[in-house]
């Protein structure tokens, strides 16, 4: 009798275990699509899709204007940066949802912009891009 105890006690916890498992298993992809972008991440789509033309060093002007603290600024308005006449008269101030609408789609936003051959990049990538502006510019 107590050998059949502890096999069904050595059965039970092995279910427990790989049903813990299985949970554990199955939350974690869901729970991972939740969590905002990593900053090694954002920085990598920074990297890829931006660092080319741009930088976030204030004063740090390239083919295109330098990033420090854009959100928050009015479009076209850096000084020491020869903007088209189309973003210097855009009227807006850029924010979170302007800057991920621009970088999906610029000629959207902003018709006769300077960014070209550039097309855009997936709304995803715009918005950890977003996300490490807007770390960057706080530091």
């Amino acid at each position: 009798m107590q050998s059949c105890q502890r096999t069904s006690r050595s059965t039970w916890l092995r279910v427990i275990t790989t049903a813990g498992a299985l949970t554990l298993l199955l939350s974690t992809p869901s729970s991972r699509a939740q969590q905002p972008a990593s900053d090694d991440a954002a920085q990598q789509a920074f990297n890829n899709a931006c660092r080319t033309c741009h930088s976030v060093k204030e004063g740090d002007n390239r083919l295109g204007p330098n990033l420090n603290k854009v959100v928050g600024r009015k479009a076209g308005s850096l000084p020491n940066y020869n903007y088209s006449s189309s973003m210097k008269e855009a009227g807006f101030v850029w924010d979170q949802d302007k800057l991920t609408r621009f970088m999906v789609k610029p000629d959207e936003v902003v018709s006769g912009n300077k960014m070209q051959p550039y097309g855009g990049i997936s709304a995803e990538e715009a918005s950890k891009i977003v996300a490490y502006l807007q770390a960057a510019g706080a530091q």
